[in-house]
């Protein structure tokens, strides 16, 4: 948030009480408030459906649900904004539901004028910092920023924390999660902090391999050992020997290669295709899948002694969707990243194109969002990436996903596409003009005090 224009929803089924906070921010000199209402959870919904709100002020108790129950939705939509909701004084459990669940904050009813004005302030001071500080792209060490490892939860920074303490052993590690979780990256991270760093990490993913070369692919065969075997090949353990050995996609590895698998971890000992003798390596193993390992030892699809040999230190990657605080880091980081990669200028994301991100479920996880940042990068029409950017199936799954709780237009509502237009166009003539606000208003026809004024209610530095 780099301007003095602060969103505001109050959800309250007291009429009496929204026409007394809707006259509070007429005190206010800074931030100016842009203040909307609703008086139950599923018109709050639809409101927060069609606008980036900064922060949601709603009461405890509401005639269609509570202000709890409001507070989980607006974390599952969009965990970057603030919900402060107001309560009893004579029920503490209440208040303290509201921080356990989540809540920034809670107001004591009745509230007072000071108090809501003080909410303001603090709260815009608060997006404020965090807009300064959002992009923390944090590694182990330094000298990795190369695999631009993003993180600022808790959650992630206690697997690092696993990872930095584990990864100069020699012991194997089982990455799970969904596809496009970052499997790979971190394995790869694993590898370079480790006394391995300096030699080969070698990748095989079992899934794009058809069975009958599997064997060969990880442990190598000897000529004529089968049709079309015309030379000697080493396998990919032999690749990776004094390195790590990154095995992806490691449940679908039929069972005859299991055995040979459980031996070479076992004992490290391979035997190539068609050869007697068995080769002695020294290679660190590293397996990933987005399958339910010990589901399968249960059905008798996966050895129980390889799981157990695999699984020595256990690091799960939750789904984007489980963490979508993360969301407008990696956005940033992903466009810090392709205007380097593509020769872009790109500045930032608008708020409402960022809004309808924190809605999409990513079923691809950072992957589809890392395409989707880069698509919207080199389709932008200007310094920054606003809804017209953004691909139509991210439209229509909003369209989809607001059907119940209004008639919500797949590229936005009216006001979106008209504040979108003008913001696009007050950018471009900006930048036509240097960034030179008299001549941009010159180029624009209009006063210089009229394209501040427009500047600062768009949200525009």
């Amino acid at each position: 948030m780099n301007n003095t224009l602060f969103k505001v929803l109050v959800v309250d089924d007291d009429v009496t009480q929204l026409e007394r906070l809707k006259l509070y921010p007429e005190h206010i000199e800074y931030p100016h408030v842009d203040l909307k209402t609703a008086e139950t959870v599923s018109q709050a919904k639809q409101e927060l459906s069609q606008t980036a709100f900064d922060l949601v002020l709603t009461d405890y108790r509401l005639p269609d649900g509570s202000g709890l129950d409001l507070l989980q939705y607006i974390k599952e939509t969009n965990p970057t904004i603030h919900v402060v909701i107001m309560t009893a004084f004579e029920n503490a459990r209440e208040a303290v539901d509201i921080l356990q669940k989540g809540g920034d904050d809670y107001l004591i009813k009745p509230t007072e004028k000071k108090d809501i004005e003080h909410l303001f302030v603090r709260t815009f001071e608060q997006c404020s910092i965090e807009h300064e500080n959002k992009i923390i792209n944090e590694t182990i060490d330094d000298n990795f920023e190369s695999l631009h490892l993003v993180y600022r939860s808790a959650q992630m920074r206690d697997l690092l924390n696993v990872i930095s303490r584990t990864a100069d052993s020699d012991a194997t590690v089982l990455v799970t999660g969904e596809s496009g979780t970052g499997k790979e990256l971190v394995s790869n991270l694993i590898h370079s902090i480790s006394h391995r760093r300096d030699r080969p990490f070698v990748t095989v993913n079992i899934a794009a391999l058809p069975e009958s070369l599997m064997e060969s692919e990880l442990f190598g065969h000897v000529k004529g050992s089968f049709t079309g075997a015309d030379q000697d090949r080493e396998g990919r353990f032999e690749e990776a020997d004094g390195g790590t050995l990154f095995i992806d996609e490691v449940g679908d590895i039929p069972p005859a290669i299991q055995v040979k698998l459980m031996r070479a971890i076992q004992f490290g000992q391979i035997q190539r295709i068609g050869e007697n003798a068995t080769r002695l390596l020294d290679v660190r193993i590293i397996a990933a899948t987005n399958r339910d390992l010990k589901r399968m030892v249960e059905a008798g699809e996966f050895r129980a002694d390889l799981f157990w040999r695999l699984n020595v230190i256990p690091l799960h990657l939750p789904p984007l969707r489980e963490r979508k605080i993360y969301i407008e880091v990696l956005i940033n980081h992903f466009i810090e990243r392709f205007n380097k990669k593509n020769n872009l200028s790109i500045t930032g994301i608008s708020r409402e194109a960022l809004d309808l991100i924190m809605k999409h479920p990513f079923p691809g996880n950072v992957r589809e969002l890392e395409n989707l940042i880069e698509r919207a990068a080199l389709m932008a029409r200007s310094s920054l990436i606003t809804l017209r950017d953004l691909p139509m199936e991210i439209k229509e799954h909003l369209a989809g996903d607001t059907q119940e709780i209004g008639d919500t237009m797949a590229a936005g509502s009216y006001e979106h596409q008209m504040r979108d237009f003008e913001l696009q166009l007050l950018t471009e003539a900006l930048e036509k003009a240097g960034g030179n606000q008299s001549e941009a208003a010159r180029r624009l026809g209009i006063s210089e005090r009229r394209l501040r004024s427009r500047m600062e209610i768009l949200g525009m530095r």
